[in-house]
């Protein structure tokens, strides 16, 4: 069932010489109808998501893989 509702989601995957990251969005961004807010609104949640991922013990595990 996750499966079918991950499905659902639409998905997007960004990449530059350093980073590739598969992103799926989960809020329904249809409400709003001005394409320039809409994508205010996605990038300023795309980067509240990165700002609140980098307080994370989980983001302090991440960067440890590159310890030696």
């Amino acid at each position: 069932m996750d499966d079918f509702l991950d499905s659902l989601y639409p998905e997007i995957t960004l990449e530059t010489d350093d980073i590739v990251m598969s992103i799926a969005v989960k809020k329904d961004y249809s409400q709003i109808k001005d394409l320039d807010k809409r994508k205010e609104e996605f990038f300023n949640d795309l980067n509240d998501f990165i700002r609140q991922f980098s307080e994370t013990p989980e983001s302090d595990d991440f960067m440890k893989y590159f310890d030696d």
